[in-house]
C-alpha cells in the first residue's frame, strides 16, 4: 500500500489560479503604502503617545548598502513598528555620516594624490568642495534598498553630519568637555594610517586585523664597557634607526653566553638560552640580574641620533612589561613608535627623542640612507645594512595578527602624534556604572566584550590631521598658549566679528580674535574632529540641541533603543557611552541589540571583487523582502553570532513560514467565498475543542511576543511565530477541514470560519513588524471580506494584539500537545508495520499515569481517531502493563567522576522504578544515595511489554493494534479509491464545488469495496453518479490500487 496522508484524499482543492508571487505582492504593498501615506499616518495617529526614541547610527553614503546593513536595518524596523503599534510615538529619521576617512580616501583615490598633495593643489576649499561632491553619491541607492526592505524611515528630513547646525551642536559637546577639564593636548603613541596620513583611535585600529608575515631579527648591540653585546629581537626592523634604549626586566635573570662558532659574546634572558641554543652552539659564561644590567651604555646599530646621548640615549633601562616568553628578553626601545617604549623611557627620566618618520610612513632626511622609503619597504634595506655591519645575529619570519587600516587596507604603524585628547581613563568608573544600567542583547556583551573594553579604556585622541571634517573648535593664543573653546556660531561671531553660515575649515581657519589686556592673537588649531566624535554626538546634534528642541531632547534621553553590529562595541556604542557619561553621567541608551557579522557562504568576508554574495536588491526581487528579513532575524545574527549567508536559507524561509501562512489564508478565503462568509455580519464564539485550543494558543503567542519584545529578545520571538503558523496549518486546519466542507450553512461551520478568521487576522497583526508585506497583503484581503469599516485601513495602523486571558486554557494546550505526540507515535507505528494512513485500524490505546490528562485528551478523541484512522480509542493509566521503563548509568560520562564507586551507583540506577525515572525525564535531575545526577548522566530506555504493540516517548505511550480484518482491508481499499478519484479531479482542474459522475470497472476486490462504500465514496468526491460500467465511454483513466487495476471516467455534472 502506498503510504500517503488522509489529507491527500479528503476533498477537492481549489481550482488553479496560478502561483502566488510574494515579490509581486510586495510591490503592490509598497505602492499602497506610498499612495496612502501609511507611514506618515502611523506617525500622525500616535503623535499624542509617549515618545519612543531610538538612535539610528549614520552610515557613509560613499558605498552601497550590504548584508550587514540589512541586518541592522531589519532590527531597526521591527522594533519601531512594534512600539508604534503599541501606541508609542516613534520618530524615525535617517542620518548620514559625511566626514572622515572614507570620504577623503575616495577623493584621494579619485585624484590619484595623497591628501596633502591634493590640498596643496586645490586648497582647503577646493578639497572640501570635492568631498561635498561625492559625500552623497549613493543616497538614492540607499533609499531604494532600505525602502524595498520594508523599512519605514524618514529620508526627506534626514540629518547630515556636515550640516552646519549639526556641526554647531558638536562644537557645543566639545565645549562642555573642555569646560569640565576633560580635554587636553598631549603626545601619545597612536595607530597611524600611513596611506591616509592620519592617526586613528584605538577602537578604529581594532576593526581590521589580518594574519601577516613579518621579518623577525635578532640584532647585536656592542656594550661600551665590555667586549660583549646585548641581543635584541624585533619584528619591526624599520624602527631600529630610531633605537634609543634597551629595556630589561629587573626581576629576570640574564645569561652571558659565548657563541663559539661565530666568536661572539652576548647577553640574553636565561629563559631564552635553550631556544637559541637549539640553533647555535652556546656556552653560558655567567648569569646576572636584569637590575645589574640597568644603566650600562651601548653603541647603537645606527648613528643618526648620536646627538641624543646627552638626553640619556643608548642606555639599558628597566620595565616590568618585559618577559622571556619570546625574543631575547631584551627589548629594543624606539619611544616614538611604541607605547610601552614611550612609557618606559619616560619612567626612566630620559629626555632623548627621535622621530624620522612622517605621517605618510616615509623616512625623512634625518635618516639619509633610507630617506623617502616607506618604513615597510625599508625593512629589507635595513636588514641588509645590519648584515653588512656584522650586527645581524638571526633572521626569521613570523606569522602574526596585525592591524590594518579599515579604509585603505594598508598596515598601520604606531607613532607618536601630538593630539587633543578626552580624559576617558578619568571617567572609567562612571562608564562602568553607566554600562550596568543598559540592557544588552545578548547579555554577555555587557560584562564581556563591551565591559572589558571599558575596563581597558584609554584617553581618546579626538583630533585628526585632516581637512574634511568638523574643525576642532579650539583657538590658541600664539604668545601665551592659552586655549579658548568655541561652543556656538554666535560665540564665534561675537569674538571674531564674523558670522559664518558654514563651519568647515575654509570658513573658520582664518578667523582670529584678541582679548583686551591680553597679549597675543587667538588662532584656531589646524586639526579636525574624529568623525567618531560626531557620530557619538548624534543624540544631541540630530536635534540641534541645545539650540533647539530642548524639551524633546530632555524627554527622550537616554534613547530607549539602538542596534548595530558587534564591531560597534568598540566604535559607536563606545563613543555614545563616553559622551553620554561625560555630559550627563548617564548612558546614552537603555536597550541595545547587537547583531553578529554576516559572512559569505564559504565563511570568508563578503567581497564585491570576489563576487561571493548576491546583491541585496537581487535577493529581494528573487525571494521577497519578508523572506530575507525573517532569515536574518531567525539566525544567530541577533545573538551577535557570525552567520554564513546562504541564498538557499532565504528560499527555505518562504517554504517554511510564508507559504504555509499564505496557504492557511488561501484555504480560509476559498471556502469563505464559496459560503459567503462575512465577518461584518458578526462572529461566533468558539464551538469545538480545537477552536478553543487555537484561540488559546493565539493568546499564549501574544503573551510570549509581548514579554520577549519588551526584553528585545528577537531570537525568542520569531521561532514562536513560526510555531504558531505550523499549529494553525498542520493542526487546526488539518483537523477541521471537514467542518468547512460540509454542505450548507450551520452554526458549527460559522464558528469554524469565525475562529479561523480571528486567528488569521490577529496573526497578520502580530506578524506585521516582522513580515510587514505579507501581513499587509493578507490583512487587506481579510478586511475586504466585509469588516473593512471596523478595521484600520492598514495592518500597520492597528493596535498590537494583546492577550485575552479569558480565552487562555493551558490544560487544553497541554492536551493537544500530547495528542500530537500520540499522532507522531501512531504514524511511527504504522510506518514500522508498513500500513498507510488510509488503512483503518481497529483500536488505539492511549496510556499515561495521569488520569486527568487522559480525560483532557478524551475531549479530542474525534480528531485523534480521524487523524490516525482508528475505529476505537481506549485509555489506560496502567503504564507498567504496556511499557517497561529501565535505566543505565552513562559509564563514559560518569566513570571518571565516580571512580571506584561507579559499579555501586550503576546497580542503584538500574534498580530505579518507573516513577523515579519518569521524574528524572521530566526534571532532568535525579538523586541516588546522596549523589546528584543531571541530564545525560543516566540513559532511560522504554521497551514494550510482551504481547503488546506499544510505543512510547518521554511524554506519552500508545498501543496501536495493527492486525487487519477483511472488513478493515476493504474499507482501506475504498479510501484508496477516493484518493485516486480526487487526484483525477485535481488534474482535470475541477472546482471544489463541482459535482461529477463516475463510471468504473476494475478488479473484483475494488468493485466490492466500491459497492460496499458507495455512499462514503460519493460523498467524499461529490459524485452524484457512481456506477459500475462494462463499457466505459470518453477519456478513461487508469489507476493502481494496492496492485489491483481500476479504470474509471469523470464527467462534470450541472446540478
Amino acid at each position: 500500500m502506498v503510504i500517503m496522508t488522509v489529507s491527500e484524499g479528503a476533498r477537492p482543492t481549489a481550482p488553479s489560479q496560478g502561483p502566488f508571487s510574494f515579490v509581486e505582492a510586495e510591490h503592490e504593498v509598497l505602492a499602497f503604502w506610498e499612495r496612502e501615506k501609511i507611514f506618515e499616518e502611523s506617525l500622525a495617529q500616535t503623535q499624542g503617545g509617549a515618545p519612543y526614541i531610538f538612535y539610528d547610527g549614520p552610515p557613509f553614503a560613499t558605498g552601497l548598502p550590504h548584508h550587514g546593513h540589512l541586518v541592522a536595518s531589519t532590527i531597526k524596523d521591527i522594533i519601531p513598528r512594534y512600539f508604534t503599534m503599541k501606541g508609542r510615538y516613534v520618530s524615525r529619521r535617517f542620518g548620514w555620516d559625511c566626514h572622515g576617512l572614507p570620504v577623503e580616501h575616495e577623493i584621494d583615490k579619485q585624484l590619484g594624490l595623497s591628501a596633502q598633495d591634493a590640498v596643496e593643489q586645490l586648497g582647503v576649499k577646493g578639497y572640501n568642495d570635492a568631498c561635498r561632491g561625492i559625500v552623497q553619491r549613493y543616497t538614492q541607492e540607499w533609499r531604494s534598498t532600505i525602502t524595498r526592505l520594508g523599512r519605514w524611515v524618514d529620508f526627506d528630513h534626514d540629518y547630515k553630519t556636515m550640516d552646519p547646525w549639526f556641526m554647531e551642536s558638536v562644537w557645543w559637546v566639545v565645549k562642555q568637555l573642555f569646560d569640565k577639564g576633560l580635554i587636553y593636548q598631549g603626545q601619545k603613541i597612536v595607530p597611524v594610517s600611513t596611506a591616509l596620513g592620519t592617526g586613528l583611535s584605538n577602537f578604529e585600529a581594532n576593526l581590521n586585523y589580518k594574519e601577516v608575515q613579518d621579518p623577525a631579527v635578532t640584532v647585536l648591540l656592542k656594550l661600551c664597557d665590555e667586549e660583549a653585546h646585548l641581543a635584541i629581537w624585533t619584528t619591526t626592523p624599520w624602527t631600529l634607526p630610531s633605537n634609543l634604549a634597551v629595556c630589561v626586566n629587573p626581576e629576570l635573570t640574564y645569561a652571558k653566553v659565548r657563541d663559539h662558532e661565530r666568536g661572539l659574546t652576548f647577553y640574553l634572558a636565561e629563559g631564552r638560552v635553550a631556544a637559541y641554543g637549539a640553533r647555535h652552539s652556546l656556552e653560558v659564561l655567567e648569569t646576572v640580574s636584569g637590575a645589574a644590567l640597568a644603566g650600562r651604555r651601548y653603541e647603537p646599530a645606527f648613528s643618526y641620533f648620536e646627538d641624543q646621548r646627552a638626553g640619556g640615549a643608548f642606555t639599558v633601562i628597566t620595565g616590568d612589561y618585559v618577559t622571556a616568553d619570546d625574543g631575547t628578553g631584551l627589548v629594543h626601545q624606539a619611544p616614538a613608535f611604541g607605547e610601552d617604549d614611550y612609557n618606559a623611557f619616560r619612567a626612566a627620566g630620559l629626555d632623548a627623542f627621535a622621530m624620522p618618520v612622517g605621517l605618510d610612513g616615509r623616512f625623512d632626511e634625518q635618516v639619509p640612507d633610507f630617506a623617502g622609503l616607506h618604513v615597510k619597504d625599508a625593512d629589507k634595506e635595513i636588514i641588509r645594512t645590519l648584515k653588512d655591519r656584522g650586527l645581524l645575529y638571526e633572521q626569521d619570519v613570523i606569522v602574526h595578527s596585525y592591524p590594518f587600516c579599515y579604509r585603505s587596507e594598508t598596515p598601520l604603524i604606531y607613532r607618536a602624534v601630538p593630539s587633543w585628547y578626552v580624559k576617558v581613563e578619568q571617567l572609567k568608573d562612571r562608564l562602568l556604572a553607566a554600562n550596568r544600567q543598559v540592557r544588552w542583547v545578548p547579555d554577555h556583551i555587557q560584562e564581556g566584550r563591551f565591559g572589558k573594553w571599558l575596563e581597558g579604556a584609554r584617553d581618546w585622541a579626538i583630533s585628526r590631521n585632516r581637512v574634511w571634517g568638523t574643525p576642532l573648535p579650539l583657538w590658541v593664543n600664539d604668545e601665551s598658549g592659552a586655549v579658548h573653546c568655541m561652543g556656538s556660531r554666535d560665540e564665534l561671531a561675537e569674538l571674531t566679528g564674523t558670522r559664518v553660515e558654514d563651519l568647515h575649515r575654509e570658513f573658520v581657519d582664518d578667523l582670529t580674535f584678541e582679548r583686551p589686556g591680553e597679549a597675543g592673537v587667538y588662532r584656531r588649531v589646524p586639526e579636525v574632529l574624529d568623525c567618531w566624535f560626531e557620530s557619538g554626538s548624534m543624540p544631541y546634534a540630530q536635534l540641534h540641541y541645545p539650540f533647539e528642541n530642548e524639551a524633546l531632547f530632555q524627554e527622550g534621553f537616554p534613547a530607549e533603543f539602538i542596534a548595530e553590529g558587534l564591531d560597534q562595541t568598540r566604535g559607536w556604542f563606545y563613543t555614545l557611552t563616553v559622551l553620554g557619561v561625560a555630559l550627563f553621567d548617564r548612558p546614552a541608551f537603555q536597550n541595545v541589540i547587537v547583531n553578529g557579522l554576516v559572512l559569505a557562504e564559504d565563511g570568508t568576508k563578503m567581497s564585491k571583487s570576489k563576487r561571493n554574495f548576491t546583491p541585496p536588491d537581487d535577493l529581494m526581487e528573487r525571494y521577497g523582502a519578508d523572506a530575507l528579513r525573517l532569515y536574518l532575524i531567525n539566525s544567530g545574527l541577533v545573538r551577535a553570532e557570525e552567520q554564513r549567508f546562504a541564498d538557499t536559507g532565504v528560499r527555505e524561509l518562504t517554504r517554511r513560514a510564508l507559504l504555509p501562512w499564505y496557504n492557511a489564508f488561501n484555504f480560509f478565503h476559498t471556502y469563505a467565498e464559496i459560503d459567503g462568509f462575512s465577518p461584518g455580519a458578526g462572529l461566533s464564539e468558539p464551538a469545538a475543542v480545537l477552536d478553543r485550543w487555537i484561540l488559546s494558543r493565539l493568546q499564549t503567542l501574544k503573551t510570549t511576543v509581548s514579554e520577549e519584545m519588551e526584553g528585545y529578545r528577537l531570537y525568542n520571538v520569531v521561532p514562536r511565530l513560526f510555531e504558531f503558523i505550523e499549529e494553525l496549518t498542520n493542526v487546526y486546519i488539518r483537523y477541521n477541514r471537514e467542518r468547512f466542507w460540509t454542505e450548507g450553512p450551520s452554526d458549527d461551520k460559522h464558528a469554524a470560519f469565525s475562529t479561523l478568521y480571528r486567528a488569521l487576522l490577529e496573526l497578520s497583526q502580530t506578524m506585521a513588524p516582522f513580515a510587514p508585506f505579507l501581513s499587509e497583503s493578507l490583512y487587506q484581503r481579510l478586511r475586504a471580506l466585509g469588516a473593512g469599516d471596523e478595521l484600520p485601513r492598514s495592518v500597520h495602523l492597528c493596535t498590537y494584539p494583546e492577550a485575552a486571558p479569558a480565552r487562555m486554557d493551558p490544560r487544553l494546550e497541554v492536551a493537544v500537545d500530547r495528542m500530537q505526540q500520540v499522532i507522531l507515535l501512531g504514524r511511527q507505528k504504522r510506518e514500522d508495520a508498513r500500513l498507510g494512513l488510509r488503512q483503518p485500524l481497529a483500536e488505539l490505546t492511549v496510556i499515561h499515569r495521569d488520569a486527568a490528562l487522559l480525560d483532557d485528551i478524551r475531549a479530542l478523541e474525534v480528531e485523534l481517531a480521524r487523524e490516525l484512522n482508528v475505529k476505537r480509542v481506549a485509555y489506560s493509566t496502567d503504564e507498567a502493563a504496556f511499557i517497561r521503563l529501565y535505566a543505565k548509568a552513562n559509564f563514559k560520562q560518569l566513570g571518571k567522576r565516580l571512580g571506584k564507586e561507579m559499579k555501586r551507583y550503576a546497580a542503584a540506577i538500574a534498580a530505579l522504578g518507573p516513577e523515579a525515572l519518569e521524574a528524572y525525564v521530566e526534571s532532568g535531575s535525579l538523586e541516588v544515595d546522596g549523589e546528584r545526577f543531571s541530564e545525560g548522566d543516566v540513559d532511560v530506555f522504554r521497551e514494550p511489554q510482551p504481547n503488546t504493540e506499544a510505543v512510547s516517548n518521554r511524554y506519552i505511550t500508545i498501543d496501536l493494534k495493527t492486525e487487519l480484518t477483511p472488513e478493515l482491508r476493504q474499507e482501506g481499499l475504498a479510501r484508496e479509491v477516493v484518493n485516486r478519484i480526487q487526484r483525477a479531479r485535481k488534474d482535470a482542474d475541477f472546482h471544489v464545488s463541482d459535482r461529477i459522475a463516475v463510471h468504473y470497472a476494475g478488479a473484483p476486490e475494488l468493485e466490492a469495496a466500491l459497492a460496499t462504500y458507495a455512499d462514503y465514496i460519493a460523498g467524499e468526491t461529490l459524485a452524484v453518479v457512481l456506477e459500475r460500467s462494462e463499457a466505459l465511454a470518453g477519456e478513461v483513466l487508469e489507476a493502481n490500487v494496492d496492485g489491483a487495476a481500476l479504470r474509471f471516467t469523470l464527467v462534470r455534472q450541472n446540478v
